[in-house]
């Protein structure tokens, strides 16, 4: 109804002066005292024809409404060959169509090669900055002492860091390298909690885990990456008490500490990107990307991340594992 109503208003001029016609006629047969019915019968035949030319004008109307339509939710880079198909539509929007469509084509190619030279750079810059990591790692590990300890620790977060910037670089992209197998789960733990060792060991906490001997269909190196970003997390706002990784039936896997917690008004959003909360704030180091990094992530490998929290008592951050929906390559 509101097509057909946009139509009469597109015809309005035409309707009236159609009308005007018909008028004139019959003011012209009242003044010479003709009688009217001489012209009825021709007015009727000319209504007629109208209705089956307003008939024809709607098809093409509604032909028209649908062609522009369907290119209004097209990508920009198949309007030009739309356009050759379809007609119908005026030249003159034609052509202003085809310019926009191969001005968004050159700026979407040109952002593409600069993507492609960033991704680039920084993965050469990052395969650059660990060899002077490694050699720092090699030469503090022969020692034994509360500040090669703590050095290591900040070694550590460092790689984490150059890992962060990678993996946000690779999801922004166009591409991804997942490999979809059954891995064993306390493999990926296990694995992940060395790397902090020297930090559980540092900061005097606890850690509570038994083997789960469970398998999960997922990517393990990314997986590994949201396990460890959760770690770290948990042992970047716990001062003191424990941290407990373990399993939920029928397979949730479950990190949780006895830190500082999210407040209530923040826990809504801690998968937001950027968004630090109360605690980022207050810290100003805070980058907002780990848990964002993660939410995204799962999402990817099919999997479903959430928190619980309370202030004062800690957070639980859950992995949901058993998914329904596979994905394999």
């Amino acid at each position: 109804m509101k097509l057909f109503g946009s139509f009469i208003k597109s015809m309005i001029g035409g309707i009236l002066v159609f009308l005007g016609f018909f008028a004139l006629l019959f003011i012209s047969f009242s003044l010479y005292d003709l009688p009217l019915k001489a012209v009825l019968y021709p007015i009727l035949l000319c209504i007629l024809l109208g209705l089956v030319y307003c008939a024809f004008k709607y098809y093409a109307f509604y032909k028209r409404h649908k062609e522009i339509e369907e290119l209004k939710n097209m990508p920009a880079g198949l309007t030009e060959s739309f356009l050759e198909v379809h007609a119908s539509l005026d030249e003159e929007y034609c052509t202003v169509i085809r310019n926009l469509s191969r001005q968004v084509r050159t700026i979407m190619e040109n952002i593409k090669e600069e993507n492609a030279q960033m991704m680039d750079y920084y993965t050469l810059w990052a395969h650059q900055i660990k060899t002077p990591i490694a050699s720092m790692r090699l030469r503090l590990k022969n020692e034994d002492s509360e500040l090669s300890r703590n050095l290591l620790s900040e070694l550590g977060r460092i790689e984490r860091y150059v890992e962060m910037v990678l993996t946000y670089l690779r999801l922004e992209g166009a591409g991804s390298d997942y490999v979809f197998k059954e891995y064993d789960l306390d493999t990926i733990i296990e694995d992940s909690v060395k790397k902090f060792a020297g930090d559980f060991i540092m900061l005097k906490l606890k850690l509570n885990y038994m083997p789960v001997n469970k398998k999960v269909l997922t990517d393990e190196k990314w997986l590994s990456f949201v396990i460890e970003q959760v770690i770290s997390n948990a042992l970047k706002y716990t001062k003191h008490g424990e941290i407990s990784i373990y399993v939920e039936e029928p397979l949730t896997l479950c990190i949780k500490d006895t830190g500082m917690g999210i407040s209530s008004d923040d826990l809504p959003r801690i998968f937001e990107r950027s968004y630090t909360g109360v605690r980022g704030r207050a810290d100003k180091k805070a980058s907002g990307l780990g848990l964002y990094l993660c939410g995204k992530i799962c999402k990817n490998l099919n999997h479903e991340i959430s928190a619980e929290s309370e202030v004062g008592r800690g957070t639980v951050i859950r992995i949901k594992l058993d998914s329904k929906k596979r994905i394999i390559e």
